[in-house]
Parts: C-alpha cells; sequence; structure tokens
C-alpha cells in the first residue's frame, strides 16, 4: 500500500505553548499577590480592582483556564496528530479555537477585576463569557473529533480515551451549572437557589478539578511520559481501567465538599462514598506512570524533563489519596473552611499540573524549532525551585490548618469558647508569609524556565509544517479474532463518545434528580421572605467585592460553631440565594448569623477600616461603598429576573421596588446618624449595611416545616 505524504500543524502547538507560558505567569503573579497580601493587607492597596477578594477569582481562573487550559491543548494538538497520523481535521477551527480561548481569557480577568461575577467558585464569569466558551469548547471538539475520524491509525491510544471523556464531561458540566438568568450584559443570577445551587456548584466544581485538571493532562501523560523515557507505558491494560473507572466514579464525590452542610445526609454519604472508591483508579494510574520509568532511573537523576515527571506523578498521587480522606467525615470536620483545602488543592496544581506542563514544554520546544534545550542545567535549578516553592508553600498551608481548627474547637474549663476568631487569624499569619516565599520561589523558576526557552527558540529553526507519511485507513477495519477485548470500543470514536457521556452523566442523574423533584429533601421555612430590594442591591455589592472567598454563610451542627456563631443552618434558609454563598474558605468568621449582631454603625465602621473595629484584622478596606451610588437604575431587571427564577415578588413589584427601597435606606442613614455617621441614603455602604442585617434574622425562633412545597412558598 502506497504511503500518503502530509504535514502536522505545529503553528497551533507554538501558539498555545507560548499562551500556557504567558498566562501562567500572570495567574501565578496574581495568585503570589493575593497570597502576600493576607500576611502583608497593605498590598490590598486601597483599590477596588487590587482587594482580595478580586485577585483571588482571577488567580483562579487565570490559572485553571488559561495556563492549564492552553497547556491542555497544546499537548492535546502535538500529541492527537501524531497518534492519529493526521494533521488536525482544520487549520481555521484551529485558529478560531486559539484567538477565541485567548479573548475569553483576556475579556475574563478584566471583568472580574472590575467585579462582575457570578460568585460561584470556579464559575465565576458572567453569562456572555458561558455562551462564549460553549462556542469554543465546540469548536475544539469537532476539530478533535474530525481528526480523529480522517485518522490513519486504526488504533485509539488510550491518550485519545481521556481526550474525548474530558471533551464531553466537561461539555455536561458547563453547560448545566451555567444555567442563570441574565440582569444586564454584565449581571446574572443562578437558575438554582440554595441547596440545590450548592449541589450542582461542587458537582461542576470537584468535576472541573477531575475533567479539567486530571483527565487531560492523564492522557497527556500517558503520551508523554513514555515519549521521553522513550519506553512503553507500563501496563496498558491498566491504563484501560484506569479510565473507565475513573470517569465513571469521579462524577457521583462532588458532594463530599458540602459536608455537614445543610445538603441532604444521602447526598452527603453518596459523595463519600465514591470518593473512597476513587483512590483505586487514581493510584492505578499513578503508578501506571511512575512504573514505566523503571529501569530508567539512572536517566531520572540526570534529565529535569524526567524529574518534572516523577514529582508531577507523586503529586497526582498525593492529592487523590488526600481528596478521598478529606471526604471522611471525621477528617473533614479538621479540614472543612481551613487552609488545608488551600494546601491539598495546591499539591495538585502547582506538583500535578505545573510540573507536568513544564516537562512537556522543556521535551516539546526543542523540537518544535529543531534544536537542542539552551541549558539542561538551568532546567535542574528550575525543578529544585519549584520544588523547594511547593514544600514551602504546602507545608505552612498544613500547619495554619490545624492551628485554626484546633484553636476554633478549644474550649476553656467553664465551657467558654477559649479563643475569639481573630486571634486565630493573626495567629497564622507567619505562615501566610512562609506561603508567600514558597510562591515566590515557584514563580521565579517558572521565569528561569521562560528565559531558557526563549534562548532554545532564538537557537534553532520553526518547523511550522512537520512533514510526515503513513497509510491510509482502509474504510473497512479488519479485526483480529486474536485482539483484546477493548479493541471493538479503540476503533470506534463515534461509540466512544457515547458511551463516555453514559459513564459520566449517571452519577450527575441519580444525585440530582431526587435533590430537585423530592419535595421533603429540601425542607422550608415559613418565616424566610424574599430579600427586599435594597438588600438585593447589598447581597449583589458583597458578591462583586468577592466577600465570598474570606466568609462562609453555613453554620455547622458543631458545638463550637454553634457557640461562636449561633444555631445551625437549615436547608429551608437558602431557598431564595440565588447563588448560594455558603463559601469553601474562613479567613473572616462566618456570617449566617450576623443580621442583628452588631448596630449599622459598626458594619460602617468596620467597612471603612477593619482595623478600627476588629484591631489586628487583615481583611481590606472598601472606602468607595462610601462614595459609590447605588445603581437604582437596575432594581426592576433585578427584580423581574428574581421572579423569573422562582422567588415570589408580587407581579408588578418592579413598579414600587426602588420606592420601598429608597424608604429602607433612609431608615439605615438616620440609624448611621444618629451615631454621628453622615451619609446619604443611596450610596452601597447603606445597601451592603441592609444585607448583612438581614442574614439569619428571618429563621430565629422559626420552626422548620420537613413537608412544605418548596414551590407553594413561592
Amino acid at each position: 500500500m502506497s504511503l500518503e505524504k502530509f504535514s502536522y500543524d505545529n503553528r497551533t502547538v507554538k501558539w498555545f505553548a507560548y499562551a500556557a507560558v504567558f498566562w501562567g505567569l500572570i495567574g501565578m503573579l496574581a495568585g503570589l499577590w493575593a497570597a502576600l497580601s493576607l500576611a502583608i493587607p497593605q498590598l490590598n492597596l486601597g483599590y477596588a480592582a487590587t482587594t482580595f477578594g478580586r485577585l483571588r477569582p482571577v488567580h483562579t481562573n487565570a490559572v485553571i483556564f488559561a495556563f492549564v487550559g492552553n497547556g491542555i491543548y497544546m499537548g492535546v494538538y502535538y500529541s492527537l496528530q501524531r497518534l492519529c497520523k493526521a494533521r488536525m481535521f482544520s487549520d481555521v477551527l484551529s485558529k478560531l479555537h486559539f484567538w477565541g480561548w485567548q479573548a475569553i481569557i483576556a475579556g475574563g480577568a478584566l471583568t472580574l477585576f472590575l467585579g462582575y461575577t457570578t460568585g460561584k467558585e470556579y464559575a465565576e464569569l458572567e453569562w456572555p463569557f458561558d455562551i462564549a466558551i460553549t462556542v469554543v469548547w465546540v469548536i475544539f471538539g469537532a476539530n478533535m473529533l474530525g481528526t480523529i475520524l480522517r485518522r490513519r491509525e486504526a488504533h485509539l491510544y488510550v491518550a485519545i480515551w481521556f481526550y474525548i471523556g474530558t471533551w464531553v464531561a466537561v461539555a455536561m458540566l458547563h453547560i448545566v451549572n451555567s444555567f442563570e438568568m441574565p440582569v444586564s450584559l454584565f449581571k446574572s443570577y443562578s437558575w438554582y437557589a440554595g441547596v440545590q445551587d450548592a449541589l450542582v456548584q461542587w458537582w461542576y466544581g470537584h468535576n472541573a478539578v477531575a475533567f479539567f485538571l486530571t483527565t487531560p493532562y492523564l492522557g497527556l501523560m500517558y503520551y508523554f511520559v513514555p515519549k521521553a523515557a522513550n519506553r512503553p507505558v507500563y501496563s496498558y491494560r491498566w491504563s484501560i481501567i484506569h479510565f473507565w473507572a475513573l470517569i465513571f466514579i469521579y462524577i457521583w464525590a462532588g458532594p463530599h465538599h458540602l459536608l455537614y452542610t445543610s445538603l441532604p445526609e444521602w447526598a452527603q454519604s453518596l459523595g463519600t462514598v465514591f470518593s473512597i472508591m476513587l483512590i483505586a483508579p487514581s493510584w492505578g494510574g499513578m503508578l501506571n506512570g511512575l512504573l514505566t520509568l523503571r529501569g530508567a532511573w539512572d536517566k531520572v537523576r540526570e534529565d529535569a524533563i524526567l524529574k518534572f515527571f516523577v514529582v508531577a506523578l507523586t503529586c497526582y498521587g498525593m492529592a487523590t489519596f488526600e481528596g478521598p480522606m478529606l471526604s471522611l467525615k471525621n477528617v473533614n470536620a479538621v479540614s472543612h473552611f481551613t487552609d488545608w483545602t488551600i494546601a491539598h488543592v495546591h499539591v495538585g496544581a502547582l506538583g500535578w499540573n505545573g510540573f507536568l506542563t513544564f516537562g512537556i514544554l522543556y521535551w516539546m520546544i526543542p523540537r518544535l524549532f529543531a534544536t537542542q534545550l539552551y541549558s539542561r542545567k538551568w532546567a535542574n535549578t528550575h525543578f529544585w525551585l519549584g520544588t523547594l516553592g511547593i514544600v514551602f508553600y504546602v507545608v505552612p498551608m498544613y500547619w495554619a490548618a490545624f492551628t485554626q481548627s484546633m484553636m476554633w474547637k478549644e474550649f476553656t474549663e467553664e465551657g467558654q469558647l477559649k479563643y475569639q476568631f481573630l486571634e486565630t487569624v493573626t495567629t497564622i499569619v507567619p505562615m501566610y508569609a512562609l506561603r508567600g516565599l514558597g510562591g515566590a520561589l515557584y514563580v521565579s523558576g517558572m521565569i528561569l524556565m521562560i528565559v531558557n526557552l526563549v534562548k532554545t527558540v532564538r537557537s534553532g529553526s520553526f518547523v511550522a509544517d512537520e512533514p510526515a507519511e503513513a497509510a491510509p485507513l482502509p474504510k473497512v477495519i479488519p479485526v483480529s479474532g486474536k485482539g483484546h477485548w477493548h479493541n471493538w470500543i479503540e476503533r470506534r470514536p463515534v461509540q466512544m463518545v457515547v458511551f463516555s457521556l453514559i459513564a459520566v452523566g449517571i452519577g450527575g442523574i441519580f444525585e440530582m434528580i431526587p435533590t430537585f423533584l423530592v419535595r421533603s429533601n429540601i425542607p422550608t421555612i415559613s418565616s424566610v421572605k424574599p430579600y427586599t430590594p435594597l438588600e438585593l442591591h447589598g447581597r449583589d455589592i458583597y458578591i462583586r467585592e468577592g466577600c465570598y472567598t474570606c466568609h462562609s454563610q453555613m453554620v455547622r451542627p458543631f458545638r463550637d460553631e454553634v457557640a461562636r456563631y449561633g444555631e445551625y443552618s437549615k436547608a429551608g434558609e437558602f431557598v431564595y440565594d440565588h447563588p448560594f454563598q455558603w463559601g469553601s474558605k474562613r479567613t473572616g468568621p462566618d456570617l449566617a448569623r450576623i443580621g442583628g449582631k452588631y448596630p449599622d454603625s459598626w458594619h460602617y465602621n468596620h467597612m471603612l477600616d477593619p482595623a478600627s473595629m476588629s484591631p489586628g484584622s487583615i481583611m481590606p478596606s472598601y472606602p468607595w461603598l462610601l462614595e459609590d451610588r447605588i445603581d437604582k437604575g437596575k432594581t426592576p431587571a433585578m427584580i423581574s429576573a428574581m421572579r423569573k427564577v422562582g422567588v415570589p415578588y408580587p407581579h408588578n413589584y418592579e413598579l414600587q421596588a426602588n420606592k420601598d427601597m429608597e424608604q429602607q435606606a433612609k431608615e439605615i442613614a438616620a440609624s448611621l446618624k444618629r451615631d454621628k455617621l453622615e451619609t446619604l441614603p443611596d450610596r452601597e455602604i447603606v445597601a451592603l449595611i441592609a444585607y448583612l442585617q438581614r442574614i439569619g434574622k428571618d429563621i430565629k425562633a422559626a420552626p422548620e416545616k420537613p413537608l412544605a412545597v418548596q414551590e407553594g412558598q413561592q
């Protein structure tokens, strides 16, 4: 059979590689700034865009979707062409994919800095970006599947399985979690509320880690580790079991982020069970990668690329062991809302995603430019800087976590809480400073890599269209009777897509249908009413400023939390919360029962100068809230959007809402004036005070109605 000549598209690979490096540096610098601002509050600078609450979502989105996202596309575009022995399906789609993704990243970062956010972790981008992400993801999928269908290689290597599973799962997760009701161009409310919103969000949030930060990188691992080691994968059979077990089990584990919350107990237990089951496929994949290097350990000692891969796989194993352990209730009772979660996440992000990406870049860039890496010594130096950076980052965070948890839970002999919350914060500030040192080491290593790669690029000559040849794929693919049991699906990419969708969809269906359709799962409380227009504006300001990144609104049924904050939280409290605001980290105290705890003047002074009310506070100040006016023009659209998602405002209340808002605002302004604080009723600080004073008030002394119908309350 004659061979066909064709070429691989390296230009798109190069673009994505450059983008991964650029956005990675930007995202990590934003993270370093945010981390240092917890140790040195002056770094918040007194501007809205530079506060921790705005920097943190910029950092997480830049690292996840910009650095890791471009790293995924870089690796997929390089490996897929060679595994399929075919050029990418469409150069036009490749360009649309690249520029569309970069536009989303740049626009998303800008809007997050400006405070346009949905308030849902890892899904903060507003609805126009959600639509754009969907379009670009479809373009990526069409290009990938088109390439697979026109391949010249009958066998679909397991890396391609992981790419297909990633594309299917991320599409499902993104679409389901992004149902929202637009209020304006950059403002929307989640379609879901309270407990339901929490379940959907962490079904998405956990599986964004699973199917954006894990499965595509496992596909890259199965291609690049054997290539770099010049050895076959240790066990292909393991890799097949790894794939199907992982994509089926992972999707069920989201509720372990909501243990001891108002989520129904059965859902929490389900998340725990499947989280424990995840250890087997995860460690099977890690061991498969490490054992691929068997017999090559002498080379590992010399080769920085293999060092990066070994540590990446080790961090993957650590993170995927720790995750199931954190889903055990007795462990979660210690870890949740502390810096343990931060340490856990960064073992995966810095070690697994970061180091695997660095190793791929060091291996691939010289090949794209037909040259040698400029300095292997610099690459080894980068490895040690990065490794030390990870250690100095995560060890202080584990230390801080145990310190926090023990101090939160400690009582005196008389049965009183031993420590005020602020004492638990000031105690761990030195650990935050050490975390900053770790981040600085990690970033310095990345800067050294950039210099090394730039010099490598300059020393070589870019091969834009790499020539290749292969025999065409027969119209009818022969199936050997001696083939393995997985050969049938390996030769049928369309069926692979369908089966992958079924595997990842089952868990979500079993978790969500009872929560949405079984009325007794989400009991309501008759005294819980919708927010007033002024409180709704205040809640939007709270979300805009990223207060949820430091404060939770969920009192768990623990002695110390009830003693510190008040009665534990009930599911019925949150039926009008679009989106929910339970939080995942307590850098500040829980706010679920803050309403009525302090006078209006306390909140005013606290937002102007936190240390004046709480000496030693590391919270930034918010002076612009005292000057900026409430946008009354948005009120009718806000009320209308809330009614559309089920909040029972009266018919045509839009016409009355601003008048009611002005009346409530005047009452708060008068209250402030009595405490010698002059402010106009139309300032944003008044709206925020109204919201803070409302939180938790509705359920005080209110009995729960376990069989009430939520829709009936609306």
